[in-house]
């Protein structure tokens, strides 16, 4: 018996003494050797771009379900459709915020914080601070405050773990100084971006009027609330020279493959069998966007409009421009027969037109449109010399010729000619009304900015809708509320956060928001 115990201790003994003498064999044994214990920051860059761009998840659920209804370019009976009853889904609008911190936002800050000082990467961080700066523009004009300065730096320190929301008339500084810095540092000297940079292509001079356009839209933002100052961010980005032309336009061009990287509108509204969902159960157009297209004599009508029908099946497709019908906003496939007594089914309406809606068509950031009617209004503002109605009618124009990058035919120059005579700007009574359609207009597809800019103009004059479960009181959602998982995960941000906005609710209007 004792030569039984002394056997055991002796072995114990050796296990242990062999466990502490090899413990960092054992822990070696959990590292993969022939892994790279670095990433190719241009690989950083490519993703982080694909990703701002959009997953199908939040651009569904911001683009599609929240933006596009509530700004009223689409309409939608489904219950789930929550931006078009004024409805709230704590999934669908805090998706943006679930979606974009973990992802884009994270990779994009790993590239800036370790380009940063290397004048050989120099444009890579130029470029990866101005997708970076997109990024979180979105990201705050969505919700307000948000995290900024300690956004996707995790990993840098655990004073970073449970991030402060910067106040938003903070981060839009930061904005602009990031995007000014990063514009000023691309350099012909510094190694190409070269064809990973899935935007430009490694154009420079892209990328600059890029970063101009975003400052201008920035400073258009801020113009009730600083006007002072929006003025000169505007003006010395003019200067500096933004988007001029429609191949200049910030449209993420998609190509099908194994990276994801295809157009999300298209996932969500056409395509089911290759997404897990869409098409005739989601969007229709808008009868408010459509009856203006009307009113207006709009050539764009069938470029954006597909037909009526069934969008799976084009037997059934009635493209006739006269037969074209809008689904009106705020309604449900059981309170619509409040309104029409004899509906029969959702094929009555008009659906998105499947060629602008293709898996491989450009995603829109910014367009030489956008950045025109700024202009337009940058005078009546008093900001900019010119002429409105030139800065209008070019931006018009241009918003036509934009859609030739989706590869459908755009309007001749009669038809656009004959149209801006009918819309009679030189004699308008209320010219930024004007301005305000033509953005709207010139911003389908992109839903989020489309909804900003009329919350910051007021423009177009919308109906609200009047769905008896909404939980706005009746009014156009000012913001989405935040992603649900921060008031336990980062409880006291989100806290001082809601102390200093106001209430975590879709009607607290966020800083700029004065209209």
């Amino acid at each position: 018996m004792k030569n039984k115990l002394r056997n055991i201790t002796l072995v114990t003994l050796a296990a242990l003494t062999l466990g502490s003498c090899d413990e960092q064999k054992l822990t070696d044994l959990n590292i993969n050797k022939n892994a790279p214990t670095t990433i190719d920051m241009s690989f950083l860059l490519a993703y982080g771009q694909l990703r701002v761009a959009g997953s199908r998840y939040e651009s569904w659920r911001t683009n599609l379900i929240y933006s596009s209804t509530m700004i009223q370019h689409n309409a939608s009976l489904q219950g789930y459709w929550s931006g078009d009853k004024y409805y709230y889904s704590s999934q669908y609008s805090g998706a943006y915020w679930e979606s974009h911190y973990p992802n884009p936002i994270k990779n994009l800050t790993e590239v800036v914080d370790k380009t940063a000082g290397d004048p050989a990467l120099a444009n890579i961080h130029a470029a990866a601070q101005i997708m970076r700066a997109f990024d979180l523009h979105r990201m705050t004009d969505i919700y307000g405050d948000v995290p900024y300065t300690q956004a996707g730096r995790g990993l840098v320190g655990q004073e970073n773990w449970f991030p402060s929301y910067d106040k938003q008339s903070e981060i839009y500084q930061y904005l602009i100084t990031d995007i000014r810095a990063a514009r000023d540092e691309f350099s012909e000297s510094a190694n190409a971006l070269g064809e990973q940079d899935v935007l430009f292509k490694g154009d420079l001079t892209k990328w600059r009027k890029f970063a101009n356009a975003l400052l201008m839209r920035i400073a258009m933002r801020m113009s009730n609330v600083d006007e002072a100052g929006a003025k000169a961010v505007f003006t010395e980005a003019l200067a500096s020279g933004a988007i001029d032309d429609t191949n200049s336009n910030a449209f993420l061009a998609q190509s099908l493959g194994n990276g994801g990287d295809t157009n999300y509108n298209g996932t969500s509204l056409v395509y089911s069998n290759a997404a897990g969902g869409g098409g005739d159960n989601n969007g229709r157009i808008s009868k408010t966007f459509l009856d203006w297209m009307d009113a207006n004599n709009d050539p764009r009508k069938m470029i954006i409009v597909g037909g009526t029908g069934n969008p799976y099946d084009p037997s059934t497709w009635n493209t006739d421009p006269a037969a074209q019908k809008g689904l009106p906003n705020g309604y449900t496939s059981t309170t619509i027969k409040n309104i029409v007594p004899d509906f029969v089914s959702y094929n009555e309406y008009s659906f998105p037109n499947p060629a602008i809606l293709d898996l491989d068509d450009p995603t829109p950031f910014i367009s030489h449109a956008e950045v025109e009617l700024m202009k337009a209004e940058a005078v009546l503002k008093g900001w900019i010399s010119g002429s409105a109605e030139e800065f209008f009618n070019k931006g018009v124009r241009a918003a036509m010729d934009s859609w030739s990058l989706f590869g459908v035919a755009t309007p001749s120059a009669a038809e656009v000619d004959a149209y801006i005579e009918g819309l009679g700007f030189a004699t308008a009574s209320n010219k930024l009304k004007l301005i305000g359609e033509q953005y709207w207009a010139a911003t389908y597809l992109n839903h989020i900015e489309a909804w900003c800019n009329y919350r910051r103009s007021g423009y177009p004059e919308l109906v609200p809708t009047s769905d008896p479960n909404n939980v706005t009181g009746g009014t156009i959602p000012r913001r989405l509320r935040y992603y649900e998982d921060e008031a336990g995960s980062n409880p006291a941000s989100y806290a001082a956060a809601v102390a200093s906005q106001g209430p975590d609710l879709m009607t607290t209007r966020i800083w700029w928001d004065k209209k």
